[in-house]
């Protein structure tokens, strides 16, 4: 995909085509409308005229994109005919012997060589094709399967020779208008075989039915590569699931933080394991589904007609291909409904834990309050206890004044009797005092707390 948007990104800076102008009025172009036109007339059908045989190859693309279309260009140096650029898609040439049909899609690079007046299914047809430059195609070889065009519908003996005896699917296809037979199978050669019989069809309608089959088998091929990734996924979402059942039973045996924070590390592991095979996974198991929708597609353009005691193309493909991209599915939302059930136990274990905190968090209000109510009990006694400090102090103060009136010559000045008398109104005086200065601090703390509470609200 990232390669195909970079192309795609790249053809508009080159795309020169002219502004549209007229006498009066001139208009810019988008510099993708030329490519926009061109999209549509990408890989035409080919033409087929008479009897041949056609060879078809699907390879891989991954990092051999670059490579493949340089081995392009090496075949087209080599017969002196013009080469593909470098950010061509499609290669339609005529090389005498040969027609050589290259098309690189998002993910597969199709080559596919017409042979005329070739026996079917003979060993010349690919004679032509330089062995060494066959040989060292780049890539992953994914489909390989020889066609042969003839105008005579083939015999039962004709069929099971060059099926190689295998059962044989077929059908009446474009309104009863040709034949094609196939085994869905390889053969000793390494290619799988379809037998094509011409009735009424123009060569550019054959082209066009030729172009269909090969996609029918490109794409059946390319949906069921996500089929050996499902069934090896399938061991390992069993042995997730039984360790998501497992955590499910521990939450409710849960007796210290310890465990929560174990289980909460455990869940957190089921999680990664099954966020990273989705992540593998994700393209594979889309692409086969856009691939099967692909299928569905060619098949109706067949428009097929059964033959009496035959098994038509599209009843073999829905018996078999089906349940394989059923299987595909069905492991896709069993690894959407895992990751479903990890985050809502995630979130069962995480309210837990919050629960837990939060009646910590209550015990050590408690244990605050209680602590609040004994720090008020200390104060009011330590307030009392300054209040008679203090007024010991004050009335020594006092007994000092009262010495010094009577060393200035006041007889008459009876210092006890003054501070016994003296003794109620400094206590008092002091009490009232302190008790008003802690009563205005509380005021003022409480003020303080209850901005302190607003703000966040607001």
């Amino acid at each position: 995909m990232k390669h195909a948007i970079q192309e795609m990104l790249a053809d508009p800076a080159e795309d020169n085509s002219p502004d549209i102008g007229a006498s009066s009025l001139t208009l810019k172009v988008h510099p993708w409308r030329s490519s926009l036109y061109e999209e549509l007339h990408n890989r035409p059908s080919p033409i087929i005229h008479g009897n041949c045989q056609v060879a078809h190859f699907t390879l891989l693309l991954n990092d051999n994109r670059e490579a493949l279309h340089e081995h392009v260009v090496d075949l087209c140096k080599r017969f002196c005919v013009p080469a593909p650029g470098p950010d061509s898609s499609c290669l339609y040439q005529d090389f005498g012997g040969f027609e050589l049909r290259w098309e690189r899609h998002l993910e597969f690079s199709n080559f596919t060589f017409i042979c005329p007046d070739v026996e079917p299914f003979s060993a010349d047809a690919l004679n032509f094709i330089p062995k060494d430059w066959l040989a060292s195609l780049p890539g992953e070889l994914v489909v390989a399967v020889q066609m042969a065009v003839i105008d005579q519908p083939p015999t039962e003996q004709q069929r099971h020779r060059w099926l190689e005896g295998q059962r044989a699917s077929g059908a009446q296809v474009a309104d009863g208008r040709a034949e094609v037979w196939t085994a869905f199978k390889l053969h000793n050669d390494g290619f799988g075989r379809i037998i094509t019989c011409n009735n009424e069809l123009t060569p550019y309608q054959m082209g066009r039915l030729v172009q269909r089959l090969f996609e029918l088998e490109t794409y059946r091929l390319m949906s069921l590569m996500a089929l050996p990734v499902a069934r090896k996924l399938g061991g390992e979402l069993s042995r997730i699931e039984d360790g998501l059942a497992r955590l499910n039973e521990s939450i409710s045996d849960i007796e210290a933080d310890k465990d929560e924070r174990t289980l909460l590390q455990e869940l957190s592991m089921l999680a990664a394991d099954v966020e990273g095979h989705r992540s593998n996974t994700n393209f594979r198991f889309s692409a086969a589904v856009a691939y099967h929708d692909l299928v569905r597609d060619r098949l109706d353009q067949l428009r097929e007609t059964p033959i009496n005691g035959v098994q038509s193309l599209r009843e073999f493909l829905e018996r078999r291909l089906t349940p394989g991209i059923k299987t595909c599915n069905s492991v896709r939302d069993r690894l959407e409904d895992l990751s479903r059930r990890i985050h809502r136990t995630t979130s069962m274990l995480r309210t837990r834990v919050d629960l837990s905190i939060q009646e910590q968090n209550q015990s050590l209000l408690a244990s605050m309050d209680r602590r609040s109510h004994l720090q008020l009990r200390l104060q009011q006694t330590v307030e009392g206890l300054s209040v008679v400090a203090i007024g010991y102090y004050i009335l020594s103060l006092l007994e000092i004044g009262f010495d010094g009136l009577k060393a200035a010559g006041i007889e008459s000045i009876n210092s006890d009797l003054l501070k016994g008398v003296a003794l109620p109104l400094v206590l008092g005086t002091v009490y009232l005092g302190v008790h008003s200065l802690r009563k205005c601090i509380t005021k003022d703390t409480d003020k303080l707390d209850a901005e302190a509470l607003k703000k966040p609200a607001e």
